[in-house]
């Protein structure tokens, strides 16, 4: 996978990895129906130019940017089993501010040994990921009692998803993870997020995204729109006009005027999710 030329040299394929402790893995959500997060990392490889998780930098005072570390929570097992141990049952959300399947899984497989303790205890599980390594680990899913996987899928445009996501696994391995999934029974659903202006949000392009979605096995859709926090539209704003500058004006335009461009891809995405017969919640 390639580097992204619109994010400094920090974002290269080998991050800074750091071996590290944690105190606290299984922890309350804020987001509505989880109940608990569960980050096995703090940090992403993937590198996704629209990322607004680099908050995350502020918690462990690192000086690196986000994509240029990742750091590795090795007794994450054994702190989710204590955890659980005394915990209520609930939905657990793997993961809510990185991908749980981000390459650096395949050495660590920290991910895999808290599915194990999941089982033990059958909370619920919810798992949202870019990786078709997820299918890794259809021997633990099928034992969960209730799990759901979610694929997130910005354009079905392998070129745009180089630009956007650069070091992500492709839209092909993320659709056959989906139809894997689906065909052995698993929950499956798709993030659609973000939207990206002129890239995704056009009638024809969301009707052949659900289209896909649904023939893929998908079963609902999760919508939300590009949001244009600073350090996100500073890194948008330098790969438009580097790679695409003829929409730069247009994302400015959208930028200014949010609410009403908001108010315009709900109604789009209502339009064709009924078309389609795909059930999509809009969450922005």
């Amino acid at each position: 996978m390639k580097n992204s030329p619109y994010l400094p040299d920090h974002t290269a394929k080998n991050p800074i990895v750091r071996e590290i402790e944690c105190v606290s893995l299984l922890n309350r959500s804020r987001i509505p129906s989880v109940d608990y997060a569960l980050n096995p990392y703090t940090g992403c490889e993937h590198g996704c130019i629209y990322c607004y998780s680099d908050f995350m930098r502020r918690f462990r005072r690192h000086g690196e940017e986000w994509g240029q570390f990742v750091d590795v929570k090795v007794n994450a097992p054994g702190v989710l089993r204590r955890q659980l141990s005394r915990s209520q049952p609930g939905l657990v959300s793997l993961s809510t501010v990185t991908d749980p399947y981000q390459p650096l899984e395949r050495r660590y497989e920290l991910t895999r040994a808290c599915l194990q303790e999941l089982i033990k205890s059958q909370f619920p599980v919810s798992i949202l990921t870019k990786s078709a390594l997820v299918l890794r680990d259809l021997d633990l899913l099928v034992k969960l009692d209730e799990v759901d996987v979610g694929l997130t899928i910005t354009t079905l445009d392998e070129g745009l998803r180089e630009d956007f996501e650069p070091r992500a696994d492709s839209i092909q391995e993320r659709l056959r993870a989906l139809r894997k999934l689906s065909a052995v029974g698993v929950q499956t659903w798709v993030f659609f997020g973000p939207v990206l202006p002129f890239f995704s949000d056009r009638r024809e392009i969301i009707d052949d995204m659900l289209a896909t979605f649904r023939d893929c096995g998908a079963q609902h859709v999760l919508v939300d729109r590009l949001n244009f926090y600073p350090r996100v539209w500073h890194r948008m704003r330098t790969m438009l006009i580097e790679h695409f500058p003829e929409q730069l004006e247009y994302y400015e335009a959208v930028r200014r005027d949010i609410e009403s461009y908001s108010l315009s891809l709900k109604r789009t995405v209502q339009w064709e999710s009924t078309r389609q017969s795909m059930t999509c919640e809009i969450i922005f």
